[in-house]
Formats: C-alpha cells, structure tokens, sequence
C-alpha cells in the first residue's frame, strides 16, 4: 500500500507526499467548514502561480498529462471543485451553483496566501474563472480558458423556469435521499460509464480521470461525485450580465478551442457575442484541431501555445493553428 507523508505547510492546508515517483506531483487539501477541497500540485513551491480549474462532473486529472508539458518552474495547484474528484460533497440540502465554485476558489487561494496569479480553466472551470476573474480583476495576472468562453449565459426568458426546476429537483432529491442507495460498478463498467457520458474521452483520458473519480467498496466500485451536480443551476448568468462581467477583467485572456469541441455539441447561448467581446478587447483567440478535452486527449497539441501565451508580455491577435 503507497504510504502518505503529511507535511505541516500553510494555515488551512497540508501538503501530502507520495513516496513512489511515477508522477512529480503532490496532493493538497484545503479544509472548509463541510470538509476539504482536495487537488494536485506541480513544480516549486515559490514558481509563478497557476490555478487549474476541470470542467463539470471531471477532476483535476484531466490536468494530469498537460502540466508535465509545461514550464518546471511554474507552480500549478488544479483541485477537485466540492463534489468532484477527492473533495467532500457539499453540506445536506446545499445546492452546487458557478457562484460557489467561485467562493471555493476565493478559499483555496487565501489558504496558498497568492496574491496575484494566473488560471486555466476548462469547460465550466473556464466559465467559474471568467466570473472569478471579473470579481477580483485585480487577483488574476493572465487567463486560459480551454473549450470556454468564460461563461454560460441563460437567456432572460428562461431564467425563472430554470431556477424553478433547479429549487424542485433539490427538495425532491432531499425528499428521496434515505431511499437511494449508490450502484456498485466492476472497474470496466465505470469505465464504460464515464465514456459513454463523454464521448470526447480518450480511454487513456478515462482512466486518468477514473483514479480520483471512483474509489474501491466491497464488489466493485463507486463514482466519488455528488449526484447534486447534475441537478439544475440555480444561480444563472444572463447574456448582459455575462457582457458586463466580461467587461471588468483586467488579464491578458487567450480562448483556446476545440474544432469538434464546445461549439459543435453545447455552445452557450449568445457565443458569438462573447465571441466578439473578448476579440474587442484584443483578447487572443487559437483554434485547435481536436475535441472538448483535447487537453487531456492530446496535450501536446495545446501545451506550447498555453506556454507561449503565458510567457508573453503582449496580447496576440486572433489566431488558428
């Protein structure tokens, strides 16, 4: 069995070291008042800071084979938002919402003490760095927002039907919790469970996401995710809102999208304008061929373009590989 050394670092967070080496790469936690936050971390402790924040019902796996491509010198702390991944699950009869994701971010870099740092972000971590990034402009230095276009915006109409789902699934899911009972899954099943939920994976993708995503119960296994993610959002972003938003980020922003990802399968309502948003402000915009995680998929397709944007003291014009 790996054993885990426990070393005492900053207020509210403890660092955990493996004693094998197949990965550079240590595990952290952040303790909250319903738990912890849970995450991985990478490089020196005082090299530039990067958060890495996954997209939804991921972990920080999917960060797994891109960091090691990128600067050695940096320091990368990506987590498992509450309910994914290693985290604890929110508290009994709490909703899961962009806005707290983003006061779990607030959380996690108060216990690092960073002042000023950069964030990369995909899918929904994209979208949580965009709100993050227009509430404390002064906190984030630069932004990458993987298959994202900082965030997913509710038509104004549909805005009050939305929120009333969100609050009906959540009292019928409090209602019905003494009666559900969690499935038990043979390692392959889950397996062919994750990829059929994202058809974007690789295989190799699943089983790097699969090492926090499951854990080991007599007959097989369970998925560590809070059922609650799936429920609806109450807490919604219109298209104006997300434009005014979107106007008070101060750092460099790079969009880096998928050919076959987000716009192909979910693009968000009013993307164009987003779209149009970031390119008024000089924002840098890089297409690259592959899906929603080629990230994780084919890291080496994405990784000098992060670098090379990161390293950059100049926004870069619109873009295409």
């Amino acid at each position: 069995m790996q054993s885990v050394r426990i070393i005492p670092a900053l207020k509210g967070l403890r660092y955990f070291a493996t004693t094998t080496m197949r990965q550079a790469v240590s595990e952290f936690q952040v303790t909250v008042p319903w738990g912890e936050i849970r995450g991985q971390v990478w490089g020196p402790a005082h090299g530039r800071p990067v958060l890495c924040l996954h997209g939804w019902a991921d972990n920080s796996g999917t960060f797994n084979r891109l960091i090691p491509l990128l600067p050695n010198d940096w320091r990368f702390v990506a987590i498992d938002f509450p309910g994914h991944g290693l985290s604890s699950h929110r508290s009994a009869g709490c909703f899961y919402s962009f806005t707290l994701y983003v006061a779990d971010v607030r959380r996690v870099v108060e216990a690092l003490q960073w002042k000023r740092f950069s964030i990369i972000g995909h899918s929904m971590g994209g979208n949580v760095a965009g709100m993050f990034s227009a509430l404390y402009p002064e906190m984030v230095e630069a932004l990458v927002l993987l298959d994202s276009y900082g965030f997913f915006p509710t038509k104004l109409n549909s805005v009050m039907d939305y929120i009333k789902q969100g609050i009906i699934h959540q009292v019928e899911y409090d209602t019905e919790l003494n009666e559900r009972t969690e499935k038990v899954y043979t390692y392959e099943k889950a397996k062919e469970r994750l990829m059929v939920a994202n058809p974007s994976l690789s295989e190799e993708s699943t089983e790097i996401l699969l090492e926090r995503a499951i854990r080991e119960v007599k007959g097989g296994v369970l998925f560590n995710r809070d059922f609650r993610i799936n429920l609806r959002n109450i807490a919604m972003v219109t298209p104006e809102q997300c434009l005014y938003m979107q106007s008070l980020i101060q750092a460099r922003v790079m969009l880096l999208l998928a050919s076959e990802g987000m716009n192909k399968h979910f693009s968000p309502p009013d993307g164009d304008a987003l779209q149009k948003g970031w390119m008024e402000r000089k924002s840098t915009i890089v297409e690259v061929e592959g899906d929603h995680h080629v990230h994780l998929n084919k890291p080496e397709k994405v990784a000098p373009v992060i670098t090379d944007f990161l390293q950059s003291h100049s926004p870069k014009q619109q873009a295409k590989l």
